[in-house]
């Protein structure tokens, strides 16, 4: 699987081990993890003040590199040590620190802290003279930066027990945590540099969502393609008076590449479809089997955004999970599953995608999100039990596959939270598929696209903005494949 990976606390345990064992030694990996943090705080600031929080444990030991680093670079430095370092690597390097130490205390004196009291690896809350200092630090992200994490931020979870800390800038080393991407561990991070340290490849079945994991995949035309070759999407639409998602949908798709794009309708929403469409094709059809009937000559289908928790909802599905089309299941098509999920998940196959946010997440998957330990178990547990690749919508957004596969959007924009742009996400991910993307790499790359393209217009987007914006960000990743 492609992608840079995202590692469990225990794998990148494990990968240090493994370069030890190469014959790199833990000190020198501490230098090397020490000075990439000097270098990204020499990069953002200019000399001033800098305290030095150092912790008993190996990422205190980095913190007594920063310290040296940064006083050779002219700094003045201060450590604030919580007791004496107690590993034998974090000893070597407080005994090559030379300038002062004091006990870790709350007086922070306006100066940069740099937060190297605790790892990745926490598994219990702040408390004492950290979670004191922790307090102070809330305020003021902007001159705090984290060694690996912010203090108080588990790596596997981003789920602070208790205090956090709050940076503006979080060095780490070798790979993302899952406490780098899933909130509120994300927000807490601020900025994420991910420094080389030396370690090699690691293999992960969980991975940063971006170009790298899908574009040498994505599908462009050749000189050789027309209309018919490049995709035939369906998107069904709701009743007269709820037609726009729907539309927004279609145009989503047609904008992502795919050659012919159909909504389909019944008779009561012909007129106002009619009325907005022009690239965008209509057709009627009066009942479940005339559009299982239609969707035998359609590559994938959309079916959800607003298409009315009802019966004829439910037989729609189960008629188009009859063909050949794979399908993008979404909004009111999960939620007309509540009291039966299990009659969906019988009919999906691995190629289906459904796309819930978290409160239809729970329609489906009554208590898995609150028993899981995070967003990206209880993801890659539903995608498993449904037997079709599950985006979950958030922030945070995770999309996973049946296989075990999962991947993390990292590019979130906040101007996405404004109604339709989930419609339009559906109609992206159902234009990928039905060009012949393999639907978990196109549920990835419809989520970046769809939050560059919000990132592009910023203040004021509102979902019909979405698809005009496509085009400058397919043209960027046309031009860097």
């Amino acid at each position: 699987m492609s992608g840079r990976p995202i590692l469990t606390v225990a794998e990148m345990a494990a990968a240090d081990r493994a370069a030890i064992e190469a014959g790199t030694p833990g000190v020198e990996l501490m230098e090397r993890a020490g000075r990439a943090v000097a270098d990204a705080v020499v990069q953002r600031f200019r000399p001033q003040p800098a305290l030095v929080l150092c912790g008993p444990g190996n990422n205190g030991g980095d913190g007594y590199v920063v310290a040296r680093l940064l006083k050779q670079r002219g700094w003045p430095v201060e450590v604030r040590a919580l007791g004496e370092p107690a590993t034998r690597d974090a000893q070597a390097m407080s005994a090559r620190w030379d300038g002062p130490t004091k006990p870790l205390n709350g007086a922070l004196d306006g100066a940069l802290v740099i937060d190297a009291l605790f790892g990745a690896g926490l598994s219990r809350p702040l408390d004492g003279a950290a979670a004191g200092v922790t307090a102070l630090l809330g305020n003021r992200p902007g001159t705090v930066v984290a060694v690996d994490v912010p203090s108080g931020v588990p790596g596997d979870t981003g789920l602070p027990l208790g205090p956090a800390v709050c940076a503006g800038l979080t060095v780490t080393f070798h790979a993302r945590k899952p406490g780098h991407v899933l909130e509120p561990g994300r927000s807490l991070c601020g900025e994420v540099v991910v420094a080389d340290i030396g370690l090699g490849e690691t293999a992960s079945k969980i991975v940063e969502n971006g170009p790298d994991l899908w574009l040498p995949r994505f599908p462009w035309p050749s000189a050789a393609s027309h209309k018919h070759a490049r995709g035939r999407l369906m998107v069904i639409s709701g009743e007269a008076w709820s037609t726009g998602a729907a539309r927004l949908a279609a145009r989503a798709g047609l904008r992502i590449g795919a050659g012919l794009v159909t909504v389909y309708a019944g008779q009561d929403a012909l007129a106002a479809n009619a009325a907005h469409l022009e690239a965008v094709m209509l057709k009627p059809f009066d009942t479940d089997l005339e559009l299982e009937q239609a969707a035998d000559g359609a590559d994938a289908a959309v079916i959800g955004p607003a298409a009315g928790v009802n019966e004829t909802t439910l037989l729609n599905v189960l008629a188009l999970a009859r063909t050949g089309a794979a399908l993008v299941i979404d909004a009111d098509a999960i939620t007309v599953f509540r009291d039966d999920p299990e009659e969906l998940f019988s009919v999906l196959d691995r190629d289906d995608v459904l796309t819930p946010h978290p409160g239809e997440f729970e329609r489906l998957f009554p208590g898995l999100l609150k028993s899981s330990p995070e967003r990206i178990t209880a993801a890659r547990r539903a995608a498993e039990k449904a037997g079709a690749v599950v985006l979950l919508k958030g922030p945070d957004t995770v999309i996973a596959a049946p296989d075990g596969r999962a991947a993390v959007n990292i590019n979130g924009s906040p101007w996405l939270a404004t109604a339709g742009s989930g419609d339009v996400l559906a109609g992206y991910i159902g234009g990928l598929v039905s060009q012949g993307m393999e639907s978990f790499e196109a549920a990835c790359a419809a989520a970046w696209i769809h939050a560059e393209a919000a990132e592009l217009h910023g203040p004021g987007l509102i979902s019909e903005d979405l698809p005009g914006l496509t085009p400058a960000v397919l043209r960027r990743l046309y031009d860097e494949r």
